[in-house]
């Protein structure tokens, strides 16, 4: 090797060691940076030069210094992926749990603020006033329980149909956020293939792709597909929704108001009608708990709706079925106690009808105004099979168990999420104490080249400066 050469060999070095440690120093400056993928300098050899005319050496020569053939990204895609997939199925049982857990909270079971409490009150005061029939404070009682009754019905149904109108409306922004996802992704596609065209550094950009497909997964249960020039495919319940550069939109069709015909689904924007069936995400939990009711299999909030007008209905129509049969303190009789307004679900139409004492039908008919055997007939409603009561702890039930089993569910797929994150930051987060050891090692080797350097240097001074001045 010339002494030419050994200064070139030197400079590559100095050149490759100091890439080495600026991407060791960015690793460690990186070290708390969401989804940032730590990175290596790739160190290789210059080839070297071969034999060069009739009398050239067949045997090759030194090596000509070292090269800097890449900065590596050490990302595991098949752990990326998994991270997807863990993201997906905690983002669904993740949104389910918090509606379910909602609407259980909003049952207000067991308390005295719950429907229970009231219906037993309800029950108690027609006891009450079979007791002493025919009293005005008595009948005022009635009267107020059972005004209370219908309006903690109508409160509940309210709550359920309000958050009902909230999930739909997140429903909403998830499919925006989507939308704006898949563009972003595309939009990364398209900076990320023409930059590795033209022999760029896109480690950073397809950190930031990886971010978005990670969010876009937990929403919506995207899959992702390496199209092996620089771009990846997203796919969405099988259907792409980005294609190299290409997004396609969703949206967000079906009843806006609870009990609406239809189901609220997820659509293509270029192929109205036809529903994406979604297999995972925030987007599809939400879906799942709008849907239609289905005789107590459809979505949990309509099928709430569905179980506070069958339990308004049941309520009214076997009060009045007794009450028919009893006269009032004038003698009337036929009377209904309950009565729905019209054009509104049952919960929010049950009103009570009588407004003073004179329109209860507490006793029996002949039986004279102190008689108390009908009232005391309503008291036994709720204590008889396929009552109010019993109608409603059945659905209280089913809502407590599926809350219960969605809550469950959710937390094993969060420590899922947890196992895969960290198998996948096992490979690709930064672990300070080998960049640590990295940066030392790359500044040995920077000081090592630089000590050739200047020892050729010296050489070379002297080589110079010295030569033929012996003898003087």
């Amino acid at each position: 090797m010339s002494t030419f050469g050994g200064l070139n060999t030197s400079h590559t070095a100095l050149n490759a060691a100091r890439t080495a440690v600026d991407v060791a120093g960015q690793n460690i400056a990186n070290v708390k940076t969401p989804g940032y993928t730590r990175q290596r300098a790739e160190l290789a050899s210059s080839p070297v030069a071969g034999p060069i005319g009739v009398l050239a050496l067949s045997r090759p020569g030194p090596g000509q210094g070292v090269m800097v053939t890449g900065i590596a990204r050490l990302a595991n895609e098949m752990l990326n992926e998994g991270v997807r997939e863990a993201s997906a199925s905690s983002g669904y049982h993740a949104t389910r749990a918090a509606a379910l857990e909602t609407l259980e909270t909003g049952l207000r079971e067991p308390g005295k603020e719950g429907l229970s409490a009231r219906m037993q009150e309800f029950w108690a005061s027609w006891q009450d006033l079979g007791n002493a029939a025919g009293d005005g404070a008595a009948a005022a009682v009635v009267l107020q329980q059972a005004a209370t009754l219908a309006a903690r019905i109508a409160d509940g149904s309210r709550a359920v149909s309000s958050q009902w109108t909230a999930l739909r409306k997140d429903a909403a922004t998830m499919v925006d956020q989507v939308n704006h996802a898949a563009a972003r992704v595309a939009e990364l596609n398209d900076t990320i293939r023409r930059s590795t065209l033209a022999g760029g550094q896109v480690n950073e950009l397809l950190d930031e792709r990886d971010r978005v497909a990670a969010d876009l997964a937990s929403i919506a249960g995207g899959q992702v597909y390496d199209r092996g020039d620089g771009t990846v495919d997203v796919l969405v319940a099988g259907n792409p929704i980005v294609t190299g550069t290409t997004a396609n939109r969703l949206v967000l069709a079906g009843p806006t108001t609870p009990g609406g015909t239809g189901a609220v689904s997820v659509q293509w924007e270029r192929r109205p009608g036809t529903a994406i069936d979604l297999d995972g995400g925030e987007l599809a939990g939400a879906l799942s708990m709008l849907a239609p009711a289905s005789g107590g299999t459809g979505g949990p909030l309509n099928e709430a709706l569905a179980s506070y007008d069958t339990v308004a209905t049941a309520l009214a129509e076997q009060v009045n079925a007794v009450h028919r049969t009893g006269a009032t303190p004038n003698g009337t009789t036929g009377l209904d106690f309950f009565a729905f307004d019209p054009g509104v679900p049952a919960a929010l139409g049950l009103r009570v009808i009588p407004t003073d004492v004179s329109g209860i039908a507490a006793a029996l008919p002949g039986a004279g105004a102190k008689d108390g055997t009908i009232a005391d007939r309503i008291a036994g409603i709720g204590r008889a099979a396929g009552s109010p009561d019993e109608l409603w702890g059945s659905f209280v039930g089913k809502v407590g168990i599926a809350s219960g089993a969605e809550s469950s569910r959710a937390q094993v797929a969060a420590l899922g999420l947890v196992d895969a994150v960290g198998r996948q930051q096992s490979e690709s987060a930064v672990d300070l104490d080998e960049e640590n050891l990295a940066l030392v090692t790359a500044q040995t080797a920077y000081q090592g080249a630089a000590r050739v350097f200047t020892a050729i240097d010296e050489m070379l001074e002297v080589l110079i400066t010295r030569t033929g001045v012996v003898g003087r």
